[in-house]
């Protein structure tokens, strides 16, 4: 076991560094096909209708597993042979990210709308491919002991990146056309390009080294089902639980963030409280929990860090509960954001790490983008039930229950552990 002094130095390595800037080219895109684009959509007199069905155009990025088998297998005509398999990629969507968004940014939303929202699913995929290839490239360039702390870099790059991209692109939309705010933008996804470039390619893992199979049909087998045969051949009927205990992991988590804002609201805090505690300090302790959980993989492994973080999120929703008792206390608010984003960080980054170990090098891509959209499910379609359960019991009650839909999670971890330890999943995966 690492001493906490090493455990720490892990963000020194220069390939954490790495990953952060990256974290940030990915999290550019999002805000600027979403808040920062409603604003615009509204200040050109678009209808209140039709900004909400731009939401639509984040499509991509819950599908991209459908097209990130090509990412791993298929090669970039001369980028490939250039610069490498994934830089080769990652350049590739970098350059096509680029010229979107300065489309987007000299499209005319009175005048033509849907070129606007075809503009923006176009930014949309190649944002969620760029992601598909910069997961891929983090897992393949860290050390498991490093996948904590590249979480954590990742997730640093990607928060400060939406907040250059949300309020910062409003700010600059104050004093130049909306064309030089997304050219601007542009140019901040070139940052990763110059990133890339001065990075190098990962060692190739000898399965993506073998030639691709000769005949259409081959390659598709090997693209598309590939992926998913190897999963299977390394775990098992286990595989089953183990996408289970991805979906349920921060299950309790994704339910008290959810209703999180309407709480807020519903129990007295004014919009100008939110903005001040959950907002900014509570972006503060996200990237203080996530750092402090890329630490804590370091200093214990993946499993036991799962185990300690699970616990922390769930004990830290009973927070909300007490908040929902006492009312809007700000003081109270703050400790309640500051203990459930520290968790919530820490939970995340030891996530992360899990997923990332759990990867066979040979389809790198594939495999996080579909345990990532598998996640999600969570996050999305699970904990939407949130207001009918709010509607039904009422507050107290409900962060009660998103406690005990912690535990599922929690008590699948403790039989892995015990049946098959997260870590003997990551060497299968590592020794491929």
């Amino acid at each position: 076991m690492k001493t906490w002094r090493e455990s720490i130095a892990v963000y020194a390595d220069r390939r954490i560094l790495v990953v952060l800037l990256l974290g940030f080219s990915s999290g550019l895109p999002l805000a600027l096909t979403g808040s920062t684009l409603s604003v615009w959509l509204t200040e050109d007199g678009v209808s209140l209708a039709a900004v909400g069905l731009f939401a639509m155009v984040g499509v991509p990025y819950s599908f991209k597993f459908l097209w990130a088998p090509l990412v791993d297998r298929a090669p970039v005509p001369l980028m490939t042979r250039l610069f490498g398999r994934r830089r080769g990629w990652a350049l590739t969507t970098q350059g096509a990210l680029i010229v979107a968004l300065l489309a987007l940014g000299a499209s005319d939303p009175a005048g033509d709308p849907w070129t606007v929202a075809a503009l923006a699913l176009v930014v949309a995929f190649c944002s969620a491919s760029q992601d598909i290839v910069i997961d891929a490239y983090r897992v393949e360039i860290l050390e498991e002991s490093q996948y904590g702390a590249g979480a954590a870099a990742v997730q640093f790059g990607y928060r400060a990146a939406m907040l250059v991209s949300g309020a910062g692109a409003l700010l600059l939309a104050e004093i130049l056309a909306w064309f030089w705010v997304y050219a601007v933008m542009a140019g901040m996804v070139g940052l990763g390009a110059v990133v890339i470039l001065a990075s190098r390619e990962p060692d190739v893992p000898i399965q993506a080294a073998k030639p691709a199979p000769r005949g259409a049909v081959a390659w598709i087998q090997d693209a598309f089902v590939g992926p998913f045969a190897d999963m299977l051949r390394r775990h098992g009927w286990t595989v089953a639980v183990i996408l289970a205990f991805v979906v349920l992991y921060k299950l309790g988590d994704a339910m008290a963030g959810v209703m999180a804002n309407p709480f807020y609201i519903k129990i007295g805090f004014t919009k100008a409280d939110i903005a001040e505690i959950s907002k900014l300090y509570g972006f503060i302790a996200t990237i203080a929990g996530t750092a402090m959980g890329g630490v804590l993989v370091a200093r214990i492994g993946i499993a036991r860090s799962l185990l300690v973080c699970g616990v922390l999120q769930a004990v830290s929703n009973l927070m909300f509960a007490w908040q929902a008792y006492v009312g809007a206390d700000r003081l109270w608010l703050t400790a309640t954001i500051a203990i459930e984003n520290v968790s919530g960080g820490m939970g995340s980054a030891a996530f992360v790490a899990y997923i990332s170990a759990l990867c066979s090098l040979a389809y790198t891509g594939t495999q996080y983008a579909l345990l990532s959209s598998v996640a999600a499910l969570g996050r999305t379609v699970l904990a939407a039930q949130g207001g009918y359960l709010v509607e039904a019991v009422g507050w107290i009650d409900f962060f009660l229950l998103s406690t005990v839909a912690a535990l599922p999670g929690l008590a699948l971890l403790l039989w892995m552990m015990r049946r098959f330890p997260p870590e003997r999943a990551a060497a299968a995966a590592a020794a491929d």
